[in-house]
């Protein structure tokens, strides 16, 4: 590797890099990046001249990172976490009711629950503008990767700020005409007489599940996802008896839950920022509208 430090760094090159990390080909980088494919591939090799590595091992089936190219990544999505950061923090002043905020959630919540509270805020703040991104990955604070979470675990790190939304129920649940044609189970073990909407592999979701009472396994599930977006639409859809939250199965009246008293799980959810931004006035008013929007949410899981 080559040791010129004072190297500038082109950031470009390192765009294209991380777009072929995660795409896994040069065409899907360049359309990822509304670039040409020789322009990105020019990119990747000029990064690889100035660091004297390679970067990928090329193959048939695309591009695989190398040892190298696997552990620059870290420091490569470092700079972008960086880069978007300072962009966030150059969209508007701080006491300005405007200007970007990024938030981080689950998929669920980010395209069921959240929408409609943004959507209430911007009402009143045209000028916010709002990144989601959508993983079911805690993504870190401390590098501001994103500038407010909501998370379903209580955060431990003292430079954040977090706020207790309240516990969001997840239940048994079916399409009314699923339970009208295989009736509706009295016990965990008629349950599983049903067609059941589960994960393809032994995920945490299957091992909670075991835990509860149901010791299924992923050959059990007549509709198999790792996705709960999937899972849920496979829910509302008829495909069988699955598991969503309460307050989600409640917007449906064909939704049906099932064993309310002997099954449900509660996740404690959370609303974090980092504590840097609690004085900036566009964070504030996001995380404040999340946390009420979200407390109010939570609230319906536990009506039933």
């Amino acid at each position: 590797m080559s040791n010129d430090l004072s190297a500038a760094v082109d950031w470009e090159r390192h765009r294209a890099f991380l777009a072929v990390i995660d795409t896994g080909s040069l065409s899907a980088a360049a359309r990822a990046l509304g670039a040409a494919q020789p322009t990105v591939r020019r990119r990747i090799e000029d990064l690889e001249t100035q660091l004297g590595v390679a970067l990928f091992t090329r193959s048939p089936s695309g591009l695989t990172p190398t040892s190298v190219g696997t552990a620059l990544a870290r420091h490569a999505r470092a700079m972008a976490s960086a880069a978007a950061a300072l962009a966030r923090a150059a969209s508007a002043e701080a006491e300005a009711a405007a200007g970007v905020v990024r938030i981080t959630a689950s998929e669920v919540v980010g395209m069921e629950v959240l929408p409609p509270i943004l959507a209430a805020l911007r009402q009143d703040h045209p000028g916010l503008i709002f990144e989601l991104a959508l993983t079911n990955r805690n993504e870190d604070l401390l590098r501001r990767e994103a500038d407010i979470a909501v998370r379903m675990v209580r955060p431990t790190q003292d430079a954040l700020v977090a706020r207790r939304v309240g516990v969001i129920t997840l239940g048994m649940h079916a399409h009314k005409r699923v339970l009208d044609a295989w009736g509706r189970p009295a016990t965990l073990d008629e349950a599983r007489r049903l067609p059941l909407i589960g994960y393809e592999t032994d995920t945490a979701g299957v091992r909670t599940v075991r835990a509860m009472g149901l010791g299924l396994k992923p050959e059990d599930f007549a509709f198999r996802s790792d996705n709960d977006l999937a899972q849920l639409a496979a829910i509302r859809a008829g495909l069988g008896l699955g598991i969503c939250q309460v307050g989600l199965a409640l917007r449906d009246p064909m939704l049906e839950r099932v064993l309310a008293d002997s099954f449900a799980y509660d996740l404690e959810t959370f609303v974090v920022a980092h504590e840097d931004l609690k004085d900036v006035r566009r964070v504030r008013l996001v995380f404040n509208a999340l946390v009420e929007g979200l407390t109010a949410y939570a609230r319906s899981t536990n009506t039933v």
